[in-house]
């Protein structure tokens, strides 16, 4: 539990997420409360969750109480972060990889904020509690293989 504080303390001092808003989203509450996962909110009112993966590793994710928009959808998006590199630019090996795996992804995509690499996943905004449990799952999943891979560290 230590290792995920300082983790987390170390991810939110290096990693600000930007909110649209502050507020938590009490539908999101509701949804996270149904499937009994643990979570905190944190000070932007997104819901910072550390998945226990199967391997007995751990991930951090955070579900966006912020509702985007594009014409006719409104999203919400799930972040996890994958890699922190020593300095802002990734290598070109690095984001060459990024690019190949985010071709392989069922959901979500690669992006580089700062010096992190952050899975975004999109699900709909009306989305389901058992959607959203699969997303949170899949984000975190995804992005402890690739912090695997490429640190055989469990920080994130």
């Amino acid at each position: 539990m230590l290792l995920t504080a300082v983790a987390a303390a170390l991810f939110a001092s290096t990693f600000p997420i930007e909110a649209a808003g502050g507020s938590a989203d009490p539908k999101i509450k509701a949804q996270l409360d149904q499937k009994k996962t643990p979570y905190k909110i944190d000070e932007d009112g997104d819901f910072r969750i550390t998945v226990r993966l199967q391997s007995g590793r751990t991930q951090l994710v955070w579900v966006r109480s912020a509702v985007e928009s594009a014409g006719t959808f409104s999203v919400r998006e799930i972040w996890s972060p994958g890699y922190q590199a020593p300095a802002d630019d990734f290598s070109a090996t690095i984001a060459n990889l990024l690019l190949t795996k985010s071709d392989r992804l069922k959901m979500g995509s690669w992006v580089k904020q700062k010096n992190m690499a952050m899975l975004v996943v999109k699900i709909p905004a009306n989305a389901t509690a058992d959607q959203l449990d699969d997303a949170v799952d899949y984000a975190a999943a995804a992005a402890d293989e690739l912090e695997s891979e490429l640190t055989g560290k469990d920080d994130l």
